[in-house]
């Protein structure tokens, strides 16, 4: 079968360069068809539209699977000389199109770099390889009596290195942090060859934190190839709890009230009425409420005292409804089976995740809820609050319908992006809190950003001469695409 590629490119790795490549990594590489076609894409949802319609949106020209620091270097700095795009890839789970080679070039997987390398127990820290599976990387550490609290939904497929470069968050965030509340050393292979290495401390005041350009930077400076990150004791003791509440502002007030007392529970999630039937049907009592979902674990006697206040906050306007809800959504956080049932129906779908603080949170929800619902061929406007801080909280938006006559595919994706981007910025929202920027969102970074676009331009000129680490994405911002 034959592919059309959306994202066309020049194809300037012709065999000279492709052997001197093999040469550094002569069982780490592959030019071959089916390779070049599996790592052409992430889990983008247009991707996968796309895909059943023969189309791919681009294809490297090899991948390699190094093992180590020299190895990556040897390749960058081949790269640099004959201009060759240089793609990090982790799990392939990202949704933004972020390891999508639109410029072609070497696709660098990290998966063979994966080892735990050192724990300090008394410390609390562990060193291990970016190219670690997380869920690999979690049952290590829950054997050793430890956690990490990073349990994005992808936790499966993914890996260290992809959660660090685009800053991602797990469903026990409000408690052990996002990724970079996580992590306390970096090791990276920059864009020009050269390795950096931080070093592992809990706090130090020796000038900027350079190293930290590379989270969220999404490969556009340099290749993490390991990390230094904080564990906890695995939780003694863990409670589920549920409220249905008459409104959204009832359940987002309740979480505040929490946070605002000290009390910071692993896992809260707040359903809108329509997610809560999708997600919590067998329960006949949620028709037309909005569900609240809580998972409080750590030392007992702490989870015994967080207990007692967030059920006397969600007390007060909302109804217990027990630990079942919760045993559910436990048994079904993972499930993503909805992509593979609908797309291939013609239905197209995203979920887009925004920040935003306590005092624009509803405005923020209604807005894009509204906006969305007045695109011609939207089913489905939805939305849930999966992450929360004293200061805010993250929406995580759900969009699905069937495209008009008159407009295909990817204009009805864009459609409803756009609105929902123009809705975030008009209600003092971020564009992103945990997905990155990728492809998708780039068009917006400009406005998300203002002046500190231009610093951005300045960072990655310098670091990044020759504009091969991972160009045509986030910082791709010294061309036109």
């Amino acid at each position: 079968m034959a592919f059309e590629t959306i994202y066309r490119h020049e194809g300037k790795l012709n065999n000279e360069i492709k052997e001197k490549i093999r040469a550094i990594v002569p069982d780490g590489f592959s030019d071959s068809l089916a390779d070049r076609i599996s790592y052409s894409h992430d889990y983008w949802p247009i991707a996968l539209r796309w895909f059943l319609d023969g189309k791919l949106p681009s294809m490297p020209d090899c991948i390699v699977w190094p093992t180590n620091e020299e190895q990556i270097a040897d390749i960058i700095k081949i790269a640099n000389q004959e201009k060759v795009a240089i793609v990090p890839y982790g799990g392939g789970s990202g949704v933004m199109g972020g390891v999508v080679a639109i410029k072609g070039g070497v696709v660098v997987d990290l998966k063979r770099m994966d080892a735990v390398l050192e724990m300090d127990e008394e410390s609390l820290m562990v060193r291990v390889q970016a190219g670690i599976n997380g869920m690999n990387f979690e049952r290590w550490l829950n054997r050793h009596g430890y956690t990490l609290g990073h349990i994005p939904q992808s936790l499966y497929p993914s890996t260290l290195g992809g959660w660090l470069a685009c800053k991602a968050a797990g469903q026990f965030s409000t408690k052990y942090g996002k990724i970079e509340d996580i992590v306390l050393a970096l090791k990276a292979v920059l864009a020009d060859g050269s390795i950096i290495a931080s070093k592992p401390v809990p706090r130090s005041s020796t000038g900027p934190e350079v190293e930290r350009l590379l989270l969220g930077s999404e490969g556009i400076l340099g290749i993490i190839t390991e990390a230094t990150l904080r564990i906890w004791p695995y939780p003694e003791e863990r409670v589920f709890i549920s409220f249905l509440f008459s409104s959204l502002a009832h359940a987002l007030n309740a979480v505040r009230r929490i946070l605002r007392r000290g009390v910071y529970p692993a896992v809260i999630r707040i359903y809108d009425e329509n997610e809560t039937i999708r997600h919590f049907y067998n329960f006949e009592e949620v028709k037309g409420k909005i569900i609240l979902i809580m998972v409080l674990e750590g030392d007992k006697k702490v989870v015994e005292l967080e207990e007692r206040v967030a059920r006397e906050e969600c007390g007060k306007d909302g109804k217990e409804l027990g630990e079942k809800p919760v045993v559910h959504w436990v048994e079904t956080r993972f499930d993503v089976r909805d992509a593979s049932k609908f797309v291939p129906k013609g239905f197209i779908f995203d979920t887009v995740e925004m920040s935003v603080n306590w005092k624009n949170a509803m405005q923020l929800y209604e807005n894009v809820i509204n906006a969305l619902r007045g695109i011609e061929g939207i089913i489905i406007a939805s939305a849930h609050a999966s992450h929360f801080y004293p200061q805010g909280v993250c929406f995580y938006f759900t969009f699905g319908g069937l495209p008009p006559r008159d407009k295909n595919a990817f204009d009805f994706y864009m459609e409803a992006w756009d609105t929902m981007m123009d809705a975030c910025i008009k209600s003092n929202a971020s564009i992103s809190h945990h997905h990155g920027i990728g492809i998708t969102r780039k068009k917006w970074l400009s406005k998300e950003m203002g002046k500190r676009m231009e610093m951005l331009r300045k960072i990655k000129a310098a670091i990044d001469k020759n504009n091969i680490m991972n160009p045509g994405k986030m910082g791709d911002v010294n061309e036109e695409d």
